[in-house]
């Protein structure tokens, strides 16, 4: 039976690096609001950027039942930064039928700002795709705003300087 991953874990964490390491193994489709936005408005939308990246989360929710209806399996790359958020995610899948499987990217603090400096440094080279600058605003939010999970919440805890799963 089909299933959607969702995957958590802070800005530059390697959300994406372990999607798309995992895609080819669960046969499934990555959805991205990163990318999402970036195709549509070159991560150009200032102010209005939460509203839209809400909008555009609501949507890729509402494709990932129809594309797991008919088999497929989706990975959603996106943050799931807060308790609630991940809560509100559960029951929406459970109240539609649809298996789902957690994912928290466990990084540690000297890597995690080894990853923004790597990202930051690429975006400004002009080879940074749909990824955006990490200023010191973004990181005060995601600071003040990520709330690491507890074990019980997620299915998979993998830890990226270990290269290892725990189920």
């Amino acid at each position: 039976m089909s299933k959607v991953i969702l995957i958590c874990g802070k800005i530059c964490s390697g959300k994406s690096y372990y999607a798309n390491k995992i895609k080819e193994k669960e046969n499934a489709v990555i959805l991205s609001t990163d990318e999402v936005t970036y195709d549509l408005t070159d991560n150009e939308q200032g102010e209005s950027y939460e509203k839209f990246a809400n909008r555009v989360n609501a949507y890729l929710m509402k494709k990932a039942v129809e594309l797991t209806k008919i088999g497929c399996n989706v990975i959603f790359d996106w943050g799931f930064w807060t308790k609630s958020n991940r809560q509100e995610t559960t029951d929406y899948y459970k109240s539609k039928n649809i298996n789902i499987e957690w994912h928290y990217i466990d990084i540690d603090d000297e890597t995690w700002y080894k990853n923004i400096e790597y990202r930051n440094k690429k975006v400004l080279n002009g080879e940074g795709g749909s990824d955006f600058y990490v200023d010191e605003g973004l990181l005060n939010k995601v600071l003040s705003t990520f709330e690491t999970p507890n074990r019980n919440e997620m299915d998979i805890w993998y830890r990226p300087d270990r290269e290892i799963n725990e189920q």
